[in-house]
């Protein structure tokens, strides 16, 4: 439902002149501060006694847990004041529900309760934000008492749970466990109600942290109060050492709030001519914040706007209402968008252009270059046939010019397909083939290449499906193997491999030989490389495949590379597995 700028106006005067008068009743409640206090004690005092005879009842009876803490539940409701008991060493004394059971590297003969409430959430672990598992791998650390360890922290390989900072300054033992039993409360546990007060959790871990420090801790026989207070809020403490049914010591720990509202209400009514003049000052002062609500977001509407006409549309209008104003926000967020995405798509039309007009320029030039040498090679052997010098080699120089021009029409044929891949235009049809098949097939087509070299040629293959396009991805082997054959020394060694790696095939020619200069292997990837005297023209080839190779692996989004083996030179690049 929209709701108008006026009616909103209207609603949040309301809401701050109650939000005034609240913070008033508030206020007043510190003149019966020593009064309150007094009188919330003794309460809570006497009625701690009652439970604590309860309890003992309870315990004589052999009620199970369950009872114990549905004594503990009715106390709170009854006097809104949490209420536990704690064992000798400051635990949680009736529930047996939130703990692992690990068993130390350390001392593997028995096992180890190992509590959790003082380092994780109950909620955390509801959620499943948490979780721990049987014979997960842990590192505690803590403190040793009997068959319990009381944890500063839990660390499993990525997580660490917790720090007991009360307990740090302890000395203690850190050992690697082994989780043999998981006990989690379910969210509708009787005992989850305890769980969820963390900052009555934290009241028990700093009491236990005091209880653990002191060797021979004294009992407190009458129920003695201690002052707390945080978040500008005030509580009150209470401890008292009882000695359980079964004869060992426990401590009845209490805890309540000193701001309930409804007493607050009680005592505020005979001081209500006070808030008059406070409201009056209260008001001046929200008056101000409120003019300063509301302009808020004004500027910020400004200062978006301000950015849309200097073209930068980094910045979004967040949209919080459904009034006037959040209707303009949207407006304002669409109209960023839509220039945002026509202006991005202009540039990348542009870039294009561009891109395609300097592919133009380097397909020129390179052809230029590429073919002066064959027209001069073929130029002189005409000369030479038309002078009638050597007769006798004709057939040699029209052999040599026949070679010239099957050298052209190669090159020629592969700047147009690496102009056609630099473009920018070309999409590449990816399918589903064996990549195994594949090489098989290229090794056999250049079975008489490798004859002549007497070279030894090894396959490492998986038998695996990859997505791409397969006539590009035999080109490119075609080009990596070529290579290596062309630059292995005769009798020795190429290894072909395809092996999965986390859901990729790797494939890898690896051929033994001369290394390539480190300061070089960026620049095999270059148009006419020629890196040293021995790659040159006389090895055959346009100079051109390794270059139109990158183009087809960077369609593929495939991450390819060279380097230097032990033994001689790596050519690889990856697929995805089908």
């Amino acid at each position: 439902m929209k709701i108008g700028i006026v009616a909103k106006l209207f609603l949040l005067t309301t809401a701050l002149c109650t939000l005034i008068l609240a913070v008033i009743y508030v206020g007043q409640t510190i003149f019966f501060k020593e009064f309150y206090t007094n009188r919330k004690t003794k309460e809570i005092q006497a009625n701690i006694e009652i439970f604590k005879q309860d309890y003992l009842e309870y315990k004589t009876a052999k009620m199970d847990i369950p009872y114990i803490l549905k004594l503990e539940q009715m106390f709170f409701q009854d006097h809104n004041t949490w209420i536990t008991t704690l064992d000798r060493y400051g635990n949680l004394k009736n529930t047996s529900d939130f703990f692992l059971e690990v068993q130390l590297d350390s001392d593997k003969s028995k096992s180890y309760k190992v509590p959790l409430y003082h380092l994780i959430k109950i909620d955390d672990v509801s959620s499943k934000r948490i979780a721990f598992s049987l014979e997960q791998r842990l590192i505690i650390s803590g403190i040793k008492k009997d068959a319990t360890i009381l944890p500063v922290r839990i660390q499993d390989k990525f997580v660490t749970y917790g720090t007991n900072d009360q307990l740090l300054i302890m000395p203690g033992f850190e050992d690697k466990a082994t989780v043999t039993d998981v006990q989690i409360p379910p969210p509708e546990a009787s005992s989850s109600y305890i769980f969820s007060n963390s900052l009555f959790m934290e009241r028990i871990k700093v009491f236990q942290a005091g209880l653990l420090q002191s060797n021979n801790p004294q009992p407190i026989n009458t129920v003695q109060s201690f002052d707390y207070e945080q978040n500008n809020l005030k509580y009150k403490l209470f401890v008292q050492s009882i000695e359980d049914v079964d004869g060992d010591p426990a401590y009845l720990f209490a805890m309540t709030s000193l701001q309930p509202v409804d007493e607050a209400a009680r005592m505020i009514k005979d001081y209500s001519v006070y808030i008059v003049v406070f409201v009056l000052v209260l008001i001046l002062l929200v008056s101000f914040y409120y003019s300063r609500k509301i302009a808020k977001p004004l500027l910020r509407l400004n200062t978006a706007t301000q950015k849309i006409a200097n073209l930068d549309f980094s910045e979004s209008i967040p949209v919080s209402s459904k009034d006037e104003i959040g209707e303009l926000s949207r407006n304002i967020n669409y109209l960023s968008n839509t220039l945002h995405s026509y202006i991005g798509q202009l540039r990348k039309e542009i870039e294009m252009e561009k891109q395609l007009e300097s592919t133009r320029k380097e397909f020129i030039s390179g052809v230029s270059h590429e073919l002066k040498t064959p027209l001069s090679v073929m130029k002189s052997c005409i000369s030479i046939l038309k002078d009638g010098v050597a007769s006798d080699k004709k057939e040699h120089y029209f052999e040599a010019m026949e070679n010239e021009a099957d050298k052209m029409d190669h090159l020629i044929v592969d700047m147009l397909e690496l102009a056609k891949f630099e473009s920018g235009t070309y999409k590449m049809k990816l399918d589903v083939f064996p990549i195994d098949k594949t090489i098989e097939s290229i090794v056999e087509q250049l079975a008489l290449d490798i004859a002549a070299k007497q070279l030894n040629v090894r396959l490492r293959l998986d038998l695996t499906e990859v997505v791409g396009n397969q006539l590009r991805i035999e080109q490119v082997i075609t080009n990596f193997m070529t290579n290596a054959i062309c630059y292995t020394p005769a009798n020795e060694r190429i290894i072909v491999s395809a092996i999965e790696d986390r859901g990729e095939i790797i494939v890898c020619v690896e051929n033994y030989g001369v290394h390539i200069p480190r300061e070089q292997l960026d620049k095999v990837w270059d148009r006419f490389y020629r890196g040293d005297t021995s790659r040159h023209r006389s090895h055959g080839g346009t100079g051109l495949g390794l270059a139109i190779s990158k183009q087809i692996l960077e369609l593929h989004d495939s991450t390819y590379g060279v380097e230097n083996t032990e033994n001689g030179v790596a050519f690889y690049f990856s697929l995805k597995k089908a």
